[in-house]
């Protein structure tokens, strides 16, 4: 899972264009007001392909964190300070790059185009990393009895499992009247419903439910309030405050509540705590979430366009990741849980995810990521009338 004017003037709304599963913008910049005689000076053209620098920068950064925070996870228990890191990214990592993903899927209404998109850009590639990672895991882990199933999605898959539910339902939170109350009414009662069970990891897709809905909900005006500079001010203290009260909570709480894959049942606390935790971790993450965003550059950066290929760096990472474990790595080397040890394993993943989000990768991918497939469907009706 956002680009606003570095000035407080109303913003076009940016046009959506679901290209992969974390949708891009293909707007120009919105630095400035574009007026209806710039529009008339750019090619419609350009103006279809061009990329809002600040959603590619925000979903590149998100992703660095979620790669980051994948990487500690084999060193939280030798480290407090690295489970407390751990706890501050895991708050809000994946809630902002589900509030980018459904903010970016505005425009959904289930129109032909749109579902052939939702098919070769989610569901396939949702398919072809499923069997892959399990088949990676049967010999990676040499455990020949791990099943492939297209159910239960498994590790990094269910994301894509996840957006393809939620996109799929926009049309239905656009329509009701009270959207984000009733998605934390659905997420509260997942949380204490263990019969939710593990297919399409439905208890996680409704638990992050309310990000994406709360990104539909949101306008350009809103970013330009998020990146204003009191905004970013208050972002440090934030943060700080964060660090230390997560420093704190480290060994005190289970790190499973930010997962949201598990029921109160099944963390073993009394289920009133469902509804308390369900509204007050979202009230966190909303809060880190706004003073992330507060921090991205709304120009274009080197690194803007990696936003294009953060499909790419999030299915890829995971086998470095697993590789890794598999080969003894962490077990091994006691010395990656020293500072030393932990900052490098931080760069390490930082810089693997950023190689893995480069345009060479995200061409040798796209067979995969962004198939065209126009064999597998019919052709509409708006096709065939130039010809008729």
């Amino acid at each position: 899972m956002f680009h606003a004017p570095h000035g407080y003037q109303r913003a076009p709304l940016p046009r959506t264009r679901e290209t992969e599963p974390v949708a891009m913008t293909p707007q120009t910049t919105m630095s400035a007001p574009v007026t209806a005689d710039r529009k008339a000076a750019v090619p419609s053209s350009d103006r279809s392909t061009r990329r809002d620098a600040y959603f590619d920068n925000a979903k590149f950064l998100a992703m660095v964190l979620v790669a980051v925070a994948h990487a500690w996870e084999p060193l939280m228990d030798g480290s407090r300070a690295t489970r407390a890191l751990y706890m501050v990214v895991y708050t809000f990592h994946m809630p902002a790059f589900i509030l980018i993903s459904g903010y970016m899927s505005r425009s959904y209404a289930g129109k032909p185009h749109q579902l052939k998109r939702l098919l070769t850009g989610i569901a396939v590639p949702y398919l072809v990393f499923e069997v892959a990672y399990s088949l990676f895991d049967r010999y990676g882990n040499d455990d020949p009895d791990q099943p492939i199933t297209l159910l239960d999605p498994y590790y990094l898959t269910w994301f894509l499992a996840a957006l393809f539910i939620w996109r799929l339902t926009t049309p239905l939170w656009k329509l009701i009247r009270w959207p984000v109350p009733v998605a934390l009414a659905l997420a509260a009662f997942a949380s204490v419903t263990p019969g939710v069970g593990a297919d399409l990891n439905l208890q996680r897709v409704l638990q992050f439910l309310p990000f994406f809905v709360l990104g539909l909900c949101l306008k350009p005006e809103h970013f330009q309030l998020v990146r204003r500079r009191e905004v970013r001010l208050l972002a440090v203290p934030m943060f700080a405050v964060a660090v230390l009260v997560a420093y704190w909570a480290a060994p005190r709480m289970n790190v499973k509540w930010f997962y949201h894959t598990d029921s109160v049942q099944e963390l073993g606390v009394p289920w009133w705590t469902g509804g308390v935790m369900t509204f007050a971790l979202f009230g966190c993450a909303v809060v880190a979430t706004v003073g992330f965003l507060a921090w991205v550059p709304g120009r274009r950066t080197w690194f803007t366009v990696l936003g294009a290929g953060t499909i790419c760096g999030y299915l890829l990472h995971g086998f470095l990741l697993r590789g890794a474990e598999y080969a003894g790595l962490y077990a091994e080397n006691p010395w990656l849980s020293t500072p030393g040890g932990e900052i490098l394993v931080t760069l390490v993943a930082a810089v693997a995810v950023t190689l893995l989000c480069t345009p060479p990768v995200r061409k040798l991918l796209k067979g995969v990521t962004e198939p065209e497939m126009k064999w597998a469907f019919k052709r509409d009706a708006s096709e065939l009338g130039p010809r008729r």
